[in-house]
């Protein structure tokens, strides 16, 4: 009798564990038990992914300029196509947080990035997935900001990583796919791209337990006339901003499915590897105070792409939009920006399998 009423208990606490282990894996939580892959689900037979560049969405620092409405309205042109894709992912410049002490001094000049705490659920409304932090507005309020930007993205259900000795990758489920994602900057607090063997570690972990694996990286010198992308070692300030063709090769040779990069403040080329898609520069997406939004430094796009099961690029779609002062991005019904990165690819990017036309659709040639 004691003994079956033992295997009773035994039974009941195994089903009810069970049970909780697929109710986190629905939701997309993935712990340490349950993070490497070892089922044999099918997965679709394509999954769309939006993406786009730096976002900043206001800041109180050092004087607040803030856009009107309380930010409500800076992605109504945009959230169609982040809501609508299986995954949303972009680069959150700056940090996300009350008070604190600039670290880049006080003056009118400092670049520091402050955005209020209550505009964290406007990313949440546009349907953004994944956030890198790993870009060189990440420290700008220390570690008081990068603590109080983790917390508020946590609780908006929206993943992140990129800081160096904290959050190294993510892996967010959707709709039975794992995407596992990473981010490398320049900067001494990130994860540097630079650091290949850092980099390799940390792709090859992520490949346990993910599906399609997707990497964003903040590199590249700084302006308006850096919309090109060189060949070799890019310095700015006399600072190395990295060799960013080897890098997204690099990882692409390791795995990846999916390059997207920022950090020049213009749109760059964009190429397929391998099979594999690349943007080597999304620019400034919703950034509508303390960074230049004149010319190609406005242009704003989002690129949605269509990739297989294998993670292969099958076809995509950039979407113009041209940034207004205070207001965020809008519709150019131009198609000025999708011909931008047309152009530059056709110039940098010689031998891609890729072919843009004027209204910005990308397909295999």
């Amino acid at each position: 009798m004691i003994k079956y009423l033992f295997l009773t208990m035994f039974l009941a606490v195994s089903t009810a564990c069970t049970s909780e282990a697929k109710q986190s894996a629905e939701k997309g939580e993935t712990g340490a038990q349950d993070s490497v892959l070892t089922d044999n689900r099918e997965l679709p037979d394509t999954m769309t992914i939006a993406m786009c560049g730096d976002i900043m969405m206001g800041t109180t620092f050092p004087s607040v300029q803030l856009p009107a409405n309380e930010g409500r309205d800076l992605f109504k042109d945009t959230k169609e196509y982040t809501l609508a894709a299986d995954l949303a992912v972009g680069n959150l410049e700056g940090a996300v947080c009350e008070g604190g002490s600039s670290t880049k001094g006080n003056g009118p000049n400092s670049y520091s990035f402050r955005m209020p705490t209550r505009f964290a659920p406007l990313l949440t409304d546009a349907g953004y997935d994944y956030l890198s932090m790993a870009n060189n507005h990440a420290n700008d309020f220390g570690q008081h900001g990068i603590e109080s930007t983790e917390k508020v993205l946590t609780e908006q259900g929206i993943k992140f990583s990129g800081i160096k000795g904290r959050v190294e990758s993510a892996v967010v489920e959707r709709n039975g796919v794992r995407y596992g994602l990473c981010a490398f900057g320049h900067n001494s607090y990130t994860l540097r791209h630079k650091d290949l063997a850092t980099v390799k570690r940390i792709l090859d972990d992520l490949k346990k337990k993910s599906d399609i694996l997707i990497v964003s990286f903040h590199g590249g010198a700084e302006g308006r006339t850096k919309n090109h992308l060189p060949h070799g070692t890019e310095t700015f300030l006399g600072e190395d901003r990295g060799s960013l063709r080897e890098f997204a090769h690099f990882c692409i040779d390791n795995g990846v499915d999916v390059v997207y990069g920022h950090g020049p403040h213009v749109v760059r080329c964009m190429e397929v590897y391998k099979g594999r898609f690349i943007a080597y520069s999304l620019g400034n997406f919703c950034t509508p105070y303390g960074i230049s939004l004149t010319g190609i430094s406005g242009y704003s796009p989002v690129v949605t792409i269509q990739i297989g099961k294998d993670g292969s690029f099958l076809s995509g779609k950039i979407h113009s939009f041209i940034q207004q002062k205070g207001v965020g991005p809008r519709k150019d019904a131009t198609h000025a920006v999708a011909r931008e990165i047309k152009s530059l690819t056709e110039s940098d990017i010689k031998d891609s399998p890729i072919r843009i036309d004027s209204e910005g659709n990308i397909t295999v040639n």
